[in-house]
């Protein structure tokens, strides 16, 4: 059986990579915080499960603490290890950037350095995350693994550094060690200040009472390359079964704005929304409505732009190019980002449904 170790387990890619390996016979240990004891929802159905009680395990650790990480590698000795673990919000590096960069940054360098101080190196392959976010300003449409970086935020920095401390440690050390340069990826468990999921969530709210329109969004012109989790995980896995450690870019190829985003949300509550105005001032105001609905009603502005969430560098349209990937591994994804935001709404609906009957 093979052994394979999680940082981040309880995120949204931890969790449906949880799943994906337990489904391929894996013993699964996965790297918590204790503050992070108190969010294991993503993961509660597998840790309480006795079916895993043999084979998914849960280790205190913390990506700041070498001792940690080198102690639980040394124990484990992991087949595989899927480095996840990161502060992932771009919005919140700029106000965190110390802490994003030790995280995201020196993180990485410490599960490295503990696999080469176990003498691991001839045995373990690690799986880096990496993100679309590090070709930030793009220099070329679309983005593939040649596409010169120039990340536009403390989190790209970091995870650059994460980027090229793998590659230095696969080429000096002889490590199994890759890159998965990810592309927008959502779900139904995105993280709550994610756009994608506050669209969502926000909108579904709204719809039962539980919160007052507007919804107040940043940059509506930013263009994306959506891809679901779901799908990206079993990539990440891919990569790890190759004879061979490369880079790869991981994405849909298909770009759509968050207005686009919205647009679709919407739709899928029965709401036409119609955009108008510019800049700060661009609203979306109800157009018609299927369903009568005591909250909502036509004419009412249902999204505002806000200066808050606009970032100090904006990065404004990321799309990339996943060839090598279909080409090498045979990988294509299954779901669109259309599909994956109906997901999303249906279950944040769900939800809101459930609190606002209580």
């Amino acid at each position: 059986m093979k052994k394979a170790f999680i940082t981040g387990i309880t995120g949204q890619d931890g969790s449906y990579l949880s799943r994906f390996l337990l489904s391929k016979g894996y013993e699964v240990h996965g790297m918590v915080r204790r503050t992070s004891l108190i969010n294991t929802s993503r993961i509660d159905d597998i840790f309480y499960n006795t079916e895993f009680k043999d084979c998914f395990f849960l280790h205190h650790g913390d990506m700041l603490d070498m001792i940690s990480i080198n102690s639980l590698i040394k124990k484990i000795q992991p087949d595989e290890i899927y480095n996840l673990a990161a502060q992932s919000h771009v919005g919140v590096s700029f106000s965190q950037p110390d802490y994003t960069a030790n995280i995201d940054g020196l993180g990485t360098l410490r599960v490295l350095e503990a696999v080469k101080q176990n003498d691991l190196a001839s045995h373990t392959k690690i799986y880096q995350a990496s993100t679309s976010e590090l070709f930030g300003l793009t220099q070329e449409t679309p983005q593939t693994e040649n596409t010169p970086f120039y990340p536009r935020s403390p989190y790209g920095v970091a995870k650059m550094y994460a980027y090229w401390i793998t590659v230095n440690y696969r080429e000096a050390y002889n490590m199994f060690a890759c890159n998965g340069i990810l592309f927008n990826h959502e779900s139904p468990v995105r993280g709550e200040t994610f756009v994608t999921r506050k669209i969502t969530r926000g909108l579904a709210r709204i719809f039962y009472g539980l919160d007052r329109g507007p919804l107040s969004i940043g940059n509506l012109n930013a263009m994306r390359d959506w891809g679901h989790a779901k799908d990206y995980v079993e990539m990440q896995w891919l990569m790890l079964q190759q004879n061979m450690p490369k880079d790869y870019v991981i994405a849909t190829g298909k770009q759509h704005s968050i207005r686009d985003f919205i647009t679709w949300a919407c739709n899928d509550l029965g709401i036409d929304v119609e955009f108008s105005g510019q800049g700060l001032d661009e609203i979306g105001v109800i157009k018609s409505i299927k369903e009568d609905n005591r909250f909502l009603s036509i004419g009412d502005t249902i999204i505002k732009v806000s200066k808050k969430y606009f970032r100090p560098t904006e990065v404004d349209s990321l799309l990339g190019d996943a060839s090598k990937a279909k080409k090498d591994l045979g990988w294509e994804p299954k779901l669109t980002a259309r599909e994956m935001c109906t997901e999303m709404i249906e279950a944040d609906l769900k939800e809101s449904k459930f609190n606002a009957n209580k």
